[in-house]
């Protein structure tokens, strides 16, 4: 699953944003990658303890939580706290397949890895390099856009030889842990909405409501 969510922050959300990571206390990335990542990770990182962290992370997730796309893609149950990360200076990330299990710093919680997400903070003209590559495709996207894909796919962060690239990115797990499946209640989901704006008195909106709950039921894992 790959899906483009836009505009998960406006104008003036992405300013404030902007203006706390340009004077933020950047820290090297491999501090906190596993022994694989290290040999493969060249960027910066806010640390996790950082209140900056805290406080930017809290501010996205609840405009996730406000974003009717993202909730209806991701089907979220648990998220791994965003962390926040900069490329500069050649700075890349190779070739990699995330982790399977996160646990949340400060907790006993462990935490499945369905899906990855990267929200940009910086429009793609800022910086040369810098895409998010998988096997589907590159991903470059306007600031304030955000990509979900599988956690489980094959991806790395092309070298930045120009500029700066600020981005968030974080874990989750899904209510419906498969990929398949997930992506059939959100097509029929569209269907729904849109049938809802075309024909909203037809009775064919609750049937196929209640199978879109029935298959949710199903397939749901909390």
């Amino acid at each position: 699953m790959m899906l483009i969510i836009p505009d998960v922050l406006d104008a003036e959300q992405l300013r404030d944003c902007r203006a706390a990571l340009e004077t933020a206390s950047w820290q090297d990335g491999r501090l906190s990658a596993g022994h694989q990542a290290v040999h493969a990770k060249t960027n910066q990182q806010l640390a996790q303890n950082d209140p900056l962290t805290q406080q930017l992370g809290d501010f996205l997730l609840e405009c996730l939580s406000r974003n009717p796309r993202f909730m209806a893609a991701a089907l979220p149950l648990k998220v791994v706290p965003p962390r926040f990360n900069r490329y500069a200076g050649g700075g890349q990330y190779g070739d990699h397949i995330d982790n399977a299990i996160f646990s949340v710093p400060g907790t006993s919680q462990r935490i499945r890895a369905d899906l990855s997400a990267t929200l940009f903070f910086n429009e793609p003209d800022e910086y040369d390099g810098g895409e998010l590559v998988t096997r589907e495709r590159r991903i470059k996207l306007p600031a304030g856009h955000l990509v979900l894909y599988s956690s489980g796919s094959l991806h790395r962060v092309e070298p930045v030889t120009r500029g700066a690239r600020l981005a968030s990115f974080f874990w989750l797990q899904s209510l419906v842990r498969q990929d398949d499946q997930r992506e059939l209640l959100l097509e029929l989901d569209d269907s729904i909405q849109a049938l809802r704006l075309q024909v909203p008195d037809s009775p064919e909106l609750l049937r196929l409501t209640g199978l879109y709950h029935n298959l949710l039921r199903q397939w749901s894992q909390t």
